[in-house]
């Protein structure tokens, strides 16, 4: 009677034990800023998968130069019927609008997808190096320290110059590939703290084998530091995205990317007559940034108990 009991209240505390992810939507829930992001992120992530559907984008890779650097709010004639440009045209006669549709489609697809597997790898890695240890950790370790030294921006231009007909999916492979040895570092230190614990020692002693306490026992203890590293790195990887784009190294010219309209700021004539051509660009990189990172910092106060708001 008295172990039915105690069962009971221990089901009790445990039913009332908040998730983590309930634990971080209180907190973005009472964070404006957070709160904000996280909208206006969702609007912008639902346009851009309306807008794929709706934009024609075999009509929008024809080039027209007699609707080439409209204003916004422009009006033209286009093989017989009227077309309204309200963010105006490119140097190649395009709408800046749809472009920018799918331009930041192509760019968060990348972004998520590299993080994706950076953090996907980086904690598989990190989570076996810790667990182990030993001889397998100094592997590991030795590895990625390696790979940490490397100037990656450098050898990331080098492989794209060196594969001059390299694909989207060959570009995403080679961020990716620089993307996980960070990530390993980050989760092995947490996983390192978990194994010393007594739940561990309790799992073993049972003869639980290492993959159930890896994945059962260990993984769901480290989770809320994988969602937040992962809201991080997608803020990281939009920027690298970005900034390889707009260097050249980047997505082919005739593939809309955010980089590629802050690539034609290098002319000085758009820079300076046309900044419709790149600041609707800029301005929402500026704003995926913010609204990622806000919310990144909620999360990670929800990760720390000490940081935590009082909800």
């Amino acid at each position: 009677m008295a172990e039915l009991v105690k069962n009971k209240k221990k089901d009790v505390v445990k039913s009332n034990t908040p998730s983590f992810a309930r634990i971080a939507w209180n907190e973005i829930r009472h964070d404006k800023l957070a709160f904000t992001g996280l909208i206006i992120f969702g609007l912008v992530v639902l346009a851009i998968i309306i807008a794929s559907f709706i934009i024609d984008e075999q009509a929008l890779q024809i080039v027209n130069l007699r609707t080439r650097n409209l204003p916004p709010m422009s009006e033209a004639v286009i093989n017989g019927e009227p077309r309204f440009f309200l963010l105006g045209t490119e140097p190649s006669g395009r709408s800046v609008l749809q472009l920018l549709f799918i331009g930041a489609r192509n760019s968060l697809t990348i972004a998520a997808v590299v993080t994706f597997f950076g953090v996907g790898m980086g904690t598989l890695v990190g989570i076996i190096a810790g667990y182990f240890g030993g001889w397998i950790d100094n592997i590991i370790m030795r590895i990625v320290d390696f790979i940490l030294i490397l100037p990656i921006l450098m050898l990331i231009i080098v492989f794209v110059t060196l594969k001059s007909d390299y694909s989207l999916f060959d570009f995403i492979f080679i961020m990716s590939f620089f993307a996980w040895p960070g990530q390993v570092r980050l989760i092995r230190a947490k996983v390192l703290q978990q194994v010393n614990l007594d739940y561990v020692y309790a799992s073993k002693t049972l003869g639980t084998s290492d993959f159930l306490i890896i994945f059962r026992e260990i993984f769901p203890n480290v989770s809320s530091i994988i969602v937040v590293n992962m809201t991080l790195a997608l803020a990281g990887n939009i920027g690298l995205e970005t900034g390889l784009t707009f260097l050249g190294f980047g997505l082919r010219f005739n593939t809309p990317s955010l980089g590629s309209f802050l690539f034609h700021a290098i002319n000085v004539a758009n820079l300076s007559t046309r900044p419709w051509i790149w600041l609707p660009a800029s301005i929402l990189i500026l704003v995926l940034m913010l609204c990622i990172n806000f919310v990144g910092q909620a999360v990670n106060r929800a990760s720390d108990a000490k940081q935590r708001g009082a909800f």
